[in-house]
């Protein structure tokens, strides 16, 4: 097992670790535990919540936060953030192919099954290229460790990515916390990303205005990642607005506002794509805006993210993505996949039946840790019952095996110990830049040898340094 910060010949720790490793052996633990809980207090102040669907008795929780950072080094960074990139880059590119000329599919690399028959696949999106040919401006990317140099991509997150919020609180909380070290360490500021996101959705508007009108559209109070969406709003200095709030006025999308009506250029989306527009999609849908697809397919409006780009994080697309870089870069993937078993093919749904106290099982299009087996954690009568679900509807799953991932400390009653973690990089695309936010957020399972990092499950997070060379 691979400890980020221990798992070093020498007593000082790993070398991105050193200074860190010095201070904590210095401090009184019962000192930090109490700052734990001050930091607990200042994200309950700030509200910095998030909510739990189905759970009647803590629809609103306080995301657990550890206050030891993980560090990765200058050189660590510079690996992935150009693996991430090129990543981001080659994923825009298989969007723009698959709603355009199907290249991809025409070649055989992609079976053209996976995609007429993904929910995620819109057809309404054919034939049409949003401007500057951006598709996913804002990506979240899942990243793993097993090793030194071991880093494998878990999964893309291409839809509406949630979490940087609390990775900027994050940052604020232990710069108010802990000042001295960041005199002591030489860590990569993340505070610009809300201005960096403003300038990146104005330059995908900069064709049409030269000061285009954002806004944040939410589905409402009641989502889980509602504290985001008015975070981002209010940092950004832009508009938070619900569905109800626009309207189609000779084809432009309008804002009523207590001045008047407003033209709206962009829109950062945070609803859904089933649910933005009732006369396109979900006929149901009472958190979107008739006409809003079609102000935007006619180019007076600008949806961030665009509709139809969760086929690029299905699950079972994600094991084609090293030969979705071949295809579109002719480079070979900086990042690692995870081996990946497409249940729906039968000799890979025999495997997975035979080895599936081995394996991680999830849901092609699941998210938040719902839906999933962890087979070393399972017990025999959920094995077999994960079997019968398996074998009912095979197409629904993937399987990949158990990693050793790695740990890095955590604070706790009886002091530091190891928890495994996952990393989200934030990534911003527009017509002229792919940029990726030094560091991203670091989710960790709290209880002891759990693989789950997410909140929703358990899982809390902490703040993540990028040490400058």
């Amino acid at each position: 097992m691979f400890d980020e910060m221990l798992s070093s010949q020498s007593e000082d720790g790993r070398e991105p670790y050193k200074k860190l490793l010095a201070w904590l052996n210095s401090q009184d633990l019962k000192k930090l535990s109490t700052k734990s809980a001050t930091a607990e207090e200042l994200f309950r102040r700030v509200g910095i919540t998030f909510n739990v669907y189905g759970d009647k008795e803590a629809e609103e929780r306080l995301i657990p936060f550890d206050l030891i950072p993980r560090i990765l080094s200058a050189d660590e960074w510079r690996g992935l953030e150009r693996g991430i990139i090129q990543r981001v880059a080659a994923i825009n590119a298989f969007l723009n192919d698959i709603y355009n000329g199907q290249e991809i599919i025409k070649a055989g690399i992609i079976p053209a099954d996976l995609i007429y028959k993904n929910k995620a696949f819109l057809p309404q999106m054919c034939g049409f290229t949003p401007p500057g040919g951006v598709y996913t401006h804002i990506v979240g990317v899942d990243i793993v460790r097993t090793g030194p140099n071991d880093f494998f991509v878990l999964e893309d997150n291409a839809r509406v990515p949630s979490g940087v919020s609390y990775m900027l609180e994050n940052r604020s909380t232990m710069q108010h916390m802990f000042p001295e070290l960041f005199t002591t360490h030489q860590i990569k500021p993340i505070s610009g990303y809300p201005k960096e996101l403003f300038k990146s959705l104005s330059s995908c508007a900069k064709t049409n205005t030269s000061d285009p009108n954002i806004v944040v559209l939410t589905p409402g109070i009641f989502n889980s990642a509602y504290y985001e969406h008015s975070f981002l709003a209010d940092e950004m200095g832009v508009e938070l607005v619900q569905g109800s709030d626009l309207e189609i006025c000779d084809g432009r999308v309008m804002i009523r506002t207590t001045a008047g009506t407003e033209t709206v250029d962009v829109i950062y989306r945070r609803v859904d794509d089933e649910f933005l527009d009732p006369l396109s999609f979900n006929p149901n849908s009472l958190l979107g805006t008739p006409g809003l697809f079609d102000a935007y397919r006619n180019g007076s409006v600008i949806l961030a993210n665009a509709p139809g780009t969760g086929i690029a994080d299905d699950k079972a697309i994600y094991s084609y993505v090293p030969e979705i870089i071949r295809f579109y870069t002719g480079e070979r993937a900086l990042l690692n996949n995870i081996p990946t078993w497409r249940c729906a093919e039968a000799d890979n749904l025999s495997y997975v039946l035979d080895h599936l106290n081995e394996l991680v099982v999830k849901e092609v299009h699941g998210s938040g840790g719902y839906g999933m087996l962890v087979g070393p954690a399972a017990s025999k009568r959920e094995l077999a019952a994960f079997a019968r679900k398996l074998r009912a509807n095979p197409g629904k799953y993937v399987a990949q095996p158990t990693l050793a991932l790695s740990t890095v400390p955590i604070l706790t009653k009886s002091g530091l110990a190891p928890r495994h973690v996952d990393l989200r990089p934030f990534v911003l695309v527009s017509p002229d830049s792919i940029k990726v936010t030094p560091g991203g957020l670091t989710r960790v399972a709290l209880k002891k040898g759990s693989l789950v990092v997410n909140s929703s499950q358990g899982g809390g997070t902490k703040d993540t340094w990028v040490l400058g060379s």
